[in-house]
């Protein structure tokens, strides 16, 4: 916390900005030039204590979630080719194999052509299995060593496989992600005891006026409970800082800079009541002594909160709102709560509207902005907007209001069926950029930036051809792809029809993967190794799922062969990587980054081009992301990961 900057001595200095009014966007601009809202820095503490803190940095998942491929319900790990056909009527006969995989053991026997292993929920699968068959579907046998099977299983059946919820080397949570319980959940599920976050400014609030009386204190006449504080304190919790309620100050001068005095050893001070130009009010003059620039603004054309008093003192905000509770929530939102989102890391929220017609005339008064609390009904003609009609004064207009209406300073009356535009209160902030499709550690890396940046990402991993649908669906600003065509040897373009654009990315090399001292492969020509595993029948892949760009070139790869493990699918690359760094697969093909992540040996196959396509609506949606693209630090850092020749439109 800073020292409190020095008060001249001279008696108080009359500012020429007081009550000189100015409209909104000026005021906001003047306060916010004058502010550093950059992040106050970061600090680590325990993951216990981390709910509603704002991530300082990007979490990158150093194990897979989950760490191994595991069983989704109690039964038996089989080979799904050896229960085709299987039926009440007519069971598969299985032998058992001699071990019981419950969650924790590492299983060590095989399961081979004929055979099943008993495994309870959350087991690890073994080698060679590619399915469970629930126990509800499966009979004991006289022979203790043996169980019926009395339905078929397929490929992939209850296996919840290694890295398929969280994969090594994936972003798991973004820098400036707000922690909730699930974050948390996410945070604990890689295994972090500790985060680091962004700190919470910490805010003074004290309160001025001999009309006000503390919380819990009796009432009397002509006084009023100092419910501003409460209000405030929480609205700034809410959004991210720590609040410290100093108390009731009277209006006393003295008293007033003995208050501001000790309160600016913290971030930020906020003052409620007291910033009128009255005889009675004072806050006013104690804030106009300070220096570095002081006052910045006193008077802003807006209707609740025109007398509201902006300040800064060496970088730090001071603040009098107006005391009347409406008035000063509504300015706090406008100009205060900005400031403190910026100093926590928080992006800049958006406000979301909503189309309505005004229910009853209003009248307005000239010369200010106003901005009209309302309550939205549900019409058969769409919504109507009610003006609540409670002054400045009321306790209660803003939290019953959905919204407000905007009425500009030269409009004196707006008749009732007017269409309108409500600024709804609270609302879910959505995505600014929507991103499905192939997952890439360098599209993790550019979202990552865009959030830093303020552009709040959502993305979701279904492949290339899922990503290239959900864009020509329209449910998807973006959508990351790598889909070769092997007719005309190229990548993306053959599947792009006229309506859709292609925005080039960067390449990544696409290669067979083993383990570096598996002699089958090492020091091989992907010729000699891909003979490898075709001719050893103990040698066993992991496949790629359907409509992923990799499984098209793997597909292109083996021709008619379909090699053993060849129905055993995963979604991501990492969880190829993991089944062979564990054992539970051979070979696989993967790209060079995961491959090295994971110290596995790499032989290339082919360079691919991993781009991105949209529908041309979006165009103007997606250019923050392309302008990124084009930034030479980000271009070094692709090429830092193995990835090059980044595009641009055109």
């Amino acid at each position: 916390m800073s020292e409190s900057p020095v008060f001249p001595s001279d008696a108080v200095t009359q500012q020429s900005q007081f009550l000189q009014v100015m409209d909104r966007e000026q005021a906001l601009l003047r306060f916010q030039n004058a502010l550093d809202l950059r992040p106050l820095g970061s600090e680590t503490v325990a993951l216990s204590e981390a709910l509603g803190r704002v991530l300082a940095i990007d979490y990158v998942a150093t194990v897979d979630v989950p760490g191994f491929d595991r069983a989704s319900v109690d039964g038996f790990a089989v080979q799904s080719m050896d229960t085709f056909g299987a039926s009440e009527a007519q069971p598969v006969i299985l032998q058992l194999n001699p071990e019981v995989l419950s969650p924790g053991i590492v299983p060590n026997c095989p399961v081979l052509p004929g055979t099943a292993t008993p495994i309870a929920t959350g087991g690890m699968s073994p080698r060679g299995a590619d399915a469970i068959v629930m126990i509800e579907y499966t009979e004991t046998s006289d022979d203790p060593r043996q169980i019926h099977i009395t339905q078929a299983a397929v490929p992939g059946q209850f296996i919840a496989f290694a890295g398929s919820d969280i994969a090594r080397g994936e972003t798991a949570l973004r820098c400036g992600h707000v922690l909730s319980s699930r974050e948390i959940g996410i945070l604990a599920a890689i295994g972090c005891d500790q985060v680091t976050v962004y700190r919470r400014p910490q805010v003074a609030i004290f309160s001025t006026g001999n009309e006000l009386i503390a919380l819990g204190q009796p009432w009397q006449t002509g006084c009023v409970f100092d419910s501003n504080a409460a209000i405030l304190a929480a609205a700034v919790t809410e959004i991210g800082g720590q609040a410290h309620v100093l108390g009731i100050v009277p209006d006393d001068e003295k008293e007033l800079q003995k208050a501001l005095s000790q309160a600016l050893q913290y971030d930020m001070v906020i003052l409620s009541g007291g910033t009128s130009k009255g005889a009675g009010d004072l806050s006013y003059r104690v804030v106009s002594r300070l220096q570095n620039p002081g006052v910045i603004v006193h008077g802003v054309a807006l209707k609740p909160g025109k007398p509201i008093c902006l300040a800064v003192t060496e970088k730090k905000a001071v603040v009098i709102l107006p005391g009347f509770p409406t008035s000063a929530i509504f300015t706090f939102h406008e100009f205060v709560a900005p400031v403190i989102r910026a100093l926590a890391g928080r992006p800049v929220r958006q406000t979301q509207s909503i189309d309505a017609q005004l229910a009853t005339r209003l009248s307005s008064e000239a010369g200010r902005t106003e901005f009209v609390m309302v309550s939205l009904i549900a019409s058969d003609n769409g919504f109507m907007a009610f003006p609540l009609g409670k002054n400045s004064g009321s306790v209660t207009s803003f939290s019953h209001a959905d919204g407000f209406v905007r009425v500009e300073s030269t409009v004196e009356t707006v008749a009732a069926g007017t269409p309108v535009s409500v600024q709804l209160i609270g609302a879910l902030e959505p995505a600014d950029l929507v991103v499905i499709g192939s997952h890439c550690v360098g599209l993790d890396y550019l979202l990552s930036l865009l959030q830093q940046q303020g552009v709040r990402v959502k993305t979701l991993s279904v492949g290339s051809l899922g990503g290239l649908a959900a864009v020509k669906r329209g449910e998807c600003d973006l959508a990351g792809i790598h889909l070769f065509d092997p007719q005309s040897q190229s990548y993306n373009t053959p599947f792009l029809t006229p309506e859709l654009r292609l925005l080039p990315g960067y390449r990544r090399l696409q290669g067979f993967v083993f383990r570096i001292d598996d002699a089958r492969f090492s020091g091989q020509t992907k010729e000699a190794a891909l003979q490898a595993a075709l001719t050893d029948p103990h040698c066993l892949m992991v496949n790629r799922n359907a409509g992923s760009g990799t499984r098209i070139l793997i597909d292109q790869l083996l021709g008619k062969h379909r090699p053993n493990g060849y129905a055993l699918q995963t979604r991501s690359h990492n969880a190829v990587a993991t089944a062979i760094v564990q054992g539970r697969a051979d070979w696989g093909v993967a790209i060079e980054s995961v491959a090295r992540q994971y110290g596995l040996g790499f032989i290339a196959l082919q360079d691919e081009h991993y781009d991105f396509v949209l529908h041309e609506s979006r165009l103007s949606r997606v250019q923050v992301f392309s302008d990124l693209l084009q930034q030479a630090t980000v271009r070094e850092w692709l090429g830092g990961l193995g990835f090059g020749c980044v595009g641009r439109f055109g």
